[in-house]
């Protein structure tokens, strides 16, 4: 007669640690948030600012650069324009990512 053998008990899987975190994370934000009260109204304002400097401060980078190229070795393109449109969609991208952050904090 073969011997039987206990079967291992297997702890949670990846995907539920991951939610566990999750929930904890949550939860963790949930208390802070209770214990600081509501969000002042001069945070907010002091985060537009950042977000707007974020998004005008690689523009103007990309109009700067652009602007020599054009200078420097002219062609039918607006390295201006491209570089413009560059540092828009970068200033964009870093802005998106800032107010991300800056929700997963509240």
């Amino acid at each position: 007669m073969p011997e039987e053998r206990p079967v291992p008990e297997q702890g949670p899987s990846a995907s539920a640690r991951r939610f566990a975190d999750r929930v904890a994370a949550g939860e963790a934000r949930l208390i802070r948030r209770k214990k600081e009260g509501p969000r002042n109204f001069w945070r907010a304002m002091s985060l537009a600012g950042v977000i707007g400097w974020t998004v005008v401060l690689p523009m103007l980078a990309g109009i700067a650069v652009g602007g020599w190229i054009d200078r420097r070795w002219p062609s039918r393109l607006s390295w201006t324009i491209m570089l413009l449109f560059a540092g828009l969609v970068a200033g964009c991208a870093n802005a998106w990512n800032r107010i991300k952050r800056e929700q997963e904090d509240r």
